[in-house]
């Protein structure tokens, strides 16, 4: 099998390039691609299909993982992806069931099972692909606090440090959201979040019972709540039981459509994206991922 690594030496927990190089070079690779800038994970992605590669090893994070989707995903089906994570999160990663070395994982893209993953497509007044989990309103809000630094410094714990600093930002949004082109809920709301995975913000359960592929996304919509009511519910949350709280609100949809006024900010697999008019459709099984 013809193999490509695309690795992001300033993922998380990379560390030091030659340590990444001999890292990955655990298995055989036909070429290793290391970038340098954002977006290049993408175009790697693009030329490595185009050379005949039947398999992506994906060193990095989240936001790598998504660049790497969105360079193929016009030819989705055509190559497997195997998933080393380096990053801050790692929070597809979870809901792949991958062990927690960098060394296990290894061994999980040479035995080379594959099962298949549900893709997501974006559009408003652009497109994007994601697989794992997409928020708007108060996360696009922490999203812009979720500097490079800030990531370097805090580690894990740097979304609860944008949500801390985003605190007095909080608003709620007047949203219109049509399920299925059937099902519409009208709210006002702090936080939507469409997710095909179940884990954001390293390891926060936002969607724990999401499944990545059986052609459904879970929507969790957080509405406006009161000053007693969001300390129980951010609680509820990092627990992954707000689900069953009269707080929450929770559908599932094979299509989303989103309006706010204003306009929530959304970001997909935590890169920030639009705050247009958004649709959300699940494009089932299309990728090919490497699994335990």
């Amino acid at each position: 099998m013809k193999t490509w690594i695309i690795a992001n030496p300033t993922a998380g927990s990379a560390g030091k390039l030659e340590d990444l190089h001999e890292r990955c070079g655990s298995f055989s690779a036909d070429q290793i691609h290391v970038t340098v800038r954002a977006g290049e994970a993408e175009s790697a992605a693009r030329r490595a299909l185009d050379e005949g590669c039947e398999q992506i090893v994906v060193a990095g994070g989240d936001g790598t993982l998504n660049e790497v989707i969105n360079g193929i995903a016009d030819r989705a089906g055509s190559c497997a992806i195997a998933l080393l994570p380096l990053g801050t999160g790692n929070d597809f990663a979870r809901s792949l069931g991958l062990p927690a070395t960098f060394e296990e994982c290894v061994d999980v893209v040479c035995a080379g099972k594959t099962a298949p993953v549900d893709l997501v497509r974006v559009t408003c007044d652009q497109v994007r692909h994601f697989i794992n989990i997409s928020a708007g309103g108060f996360s696009g809000v922490v999203n812009e606090k979720l500097t490079p630094e800030v990531k370097r410094s805090w580690g894990p714990l740097a979304y609860l440090r944008g949500a801390a600093e985003a605190l007095s930002e909080l608003r709620a949004y007047r949203t219109d959201i049509l399920l299925d082109d059937l099902q519409p809920i009208s709210l006002e709301l702090y936080n939507a979040v469409v997710a095909n995975g179940r884990y954001v913000a390293g390891g926060i359960p936002i969607a724990p019972e999401a499944q990545i592929n059986d052609g459904q996304l879970d929507i969790v919509l957080i509405p406006k709540l009161t000053t007693a009511e969001i300390p129980l519910s951010a609680a509820q949350i990092l627990l992954g039981k707000h689900l069953a709280s009269e707080s929450i609100v929770f559908r599932r949809a094979a299509k989303v459509h989103i309006e706010s006024s204003p306009g929530m900010w959304f970001n997909v697999d935590g890169e920030m994206f639009s705050n247009q008019p958004i649709t959300f459709e699940v494009i089932p099984s299309a990728l090919r991922f490497v699994v335990p």
